[in-house]
């Protein structure tokens, strides 16, 4: 009886023993499948460009599965097609060709129903669509995954061998949650790109709309110029004939005479101002002399009046660019005057331009009162910060980069540096700012 007891408790430990060494194999897969789906985690974190998370996802499987066949294939515009999007191992007559509808074949019943279909050997399955590529491409074991985003199935992922072969279950769970990633990673990058094609189509919406400003703009002071100046001044000149007139035939009429000078005062005056709105909405300088002179006659007529002193230096030789690219830069220091003029209770102001071989640099600085940069974060609908995003956005569709450097009682500068090359055009570079 001791014998047999000592026997029987020979075989309960040999089970207890057995059990726990399933439990290790089952323990140690676990983990082998936690490090898996880690890897292809850890892989296409962060990225955002379509083909490069299929790449990765799909290389990373097939080392996992010791494989060197498979590919992805993606839902189309339709929704109704499936193609491949990415594959390895595969030829590429084989790729083009296998071409599925949904519901077609092993893969489009996959991306129709959303579950993993396996197969010892497709190429002899009745269910298979193409086998004369199948064949010719020597797969037999075919296992097919969708790749899901939430409830939608966005593709599947196929994993084959040119042997037959069993996958197990173990196989399609964890292909099924790698499966799983993709989806949410295909959906994020399509999702981005949208918002990025989103974002490109406001900034050439925000580029024409710049453009045509420009343009209305110059078509206005052009009008104003030749018909509106040249009238109060024609009107001026017609005043002083007949103040002259009057005085000359001894008319005594001190009241008709003061009222005409007055009269010839204020065409004057209003003829002043007039050319001042001519100046701001396109100066005459810019289009004659350049982006320095404009720039410089700008500076001084809105500072001088404010006992500002400007100062302008130019190094490197001076260059002229095309007129849109001189027009979108003068809407940058006119922006950055305006402000000067406006909030800085600055003494000096220096414009510092830097001609070099494939670059311009233009700072605008000041001595006033300074500010806190990280506050301005957006355009308030005070108007506060649209100067700020105006720049970045013009400088930005010349390639360009743009800041504002200011400490509160430390006063301010506004940088910008442009590229310089043969095709700069104002509106067809879209460099963004910083």
């Amino acid at each position: 009886m001791k014998r047999n007891t000592r026997a029987g408790q020979s075989a309960a430990g040999a089970g207890a023993d057995l059990n726990l060494s399933d439990r290790g194999s089952e323990a140690e897969e676990h983990y082998h499948s936690l490090v898996a789906l880690s890897r292809v985690s850890a892989a296409i974190s962060g990225l955002h460009e379509l083909d490069a998370i299929l790449r990765i996802g799909l290389d990373n499987v097939l080392n996992i599965m010791n494989g060197t066949v498979g590919g992805v294939m993606l839902r189309d515009e339709s929704g109704q097609n499936l193609f491949y999007r990415v594959y390895h191992g595969l030829s590429d007559k084989y790729a083009e060709e296998m071409r599925l509808k949904l519901g077609e074949g092993i893969a489009g019943k996959v991306a129709q129903s959303g579950r993993a279909a396996l197969l010892e050997d497709i190429s002899s399955d009745p269910d298979a669509a193409r086998l004369d590529l199948i064949s010719s491409e020597g797969l037999r074991a075919f296992i097919s995954v969708p790749l899901r985003a939430r409830d939608n199935v966005l593709g599947v992922m196929n994993v084959a061998s040119h042997v037959p072969h069993r996958f197990t279950k173990e196989d399609v769970h964890l292909l099924h949650s790698i499966g799983d990633q993709l989806g949410i990673a295909i959906e994020q990058a399509r999702l981005h790109d949208r918002l990025r094609k989103a974002r490109e189509r406001l900034r050439k919406l925000a580029r024409q709309n710049l453009v045509a400003e420009e343009k209305e703009r110059r078509r206005i002071a052009r009008e104003l110029h030749d018909e509106t100046s040249q009238s109060l001044s024609g009107i001026a000149l017609q005043l002083e004939a007949l103040i002259e007139m009057a005085s000359q035939s001894g008319n005594q009429d001190a009241s008709f005479i003061a009222g005409l000078r007055k009269v010839q005062s204020l065409t004057v005056q209003v003829h002043k101002e007039v050319s001042r709105v001519i100046s701001n909405l396109h100066p005459t300088v810019l289009d004659t002399l350049g982006l320095v002179a404009a720039a410089r006659q700008h500076a001084k007529n809105t500072l001088q009046s404010l006992d500002i002193n400007v100062t302008t230096e130019v190094k490197g030789s001076e260059m002229r660019f095309p007129a849109d690219v001189e027009a979108a830069l003068f809407r940058v220091v006119q922006g950055a005057i305006g402000n000067i003029a406006e909030h800085s209770k600055a003494k000096n102001v220096s414009m510092v331009f830097v001609y070099q071989p494939d670059e311009l640099a233009l700072n605008i600085s000041d001595d006033g009162q300074g500010f806190d940069v990280s506050r301005i974060t957006d355009v308030e609908e005070s108007g506060r910060g649209r100067g700020l995003f105006s720049m970045r956005e013009r400088v930005g569709f010349l390639g360009g980069t743009s800041g504002i450097e200011s400490r509160v009682g430390a006063g301010a500068m506004v940088w910008v540096k442009i590229p310089i090359h043969q095709d700069i055009r104002y509106g067809q570079n879209t460099g963004s700012g910083n």
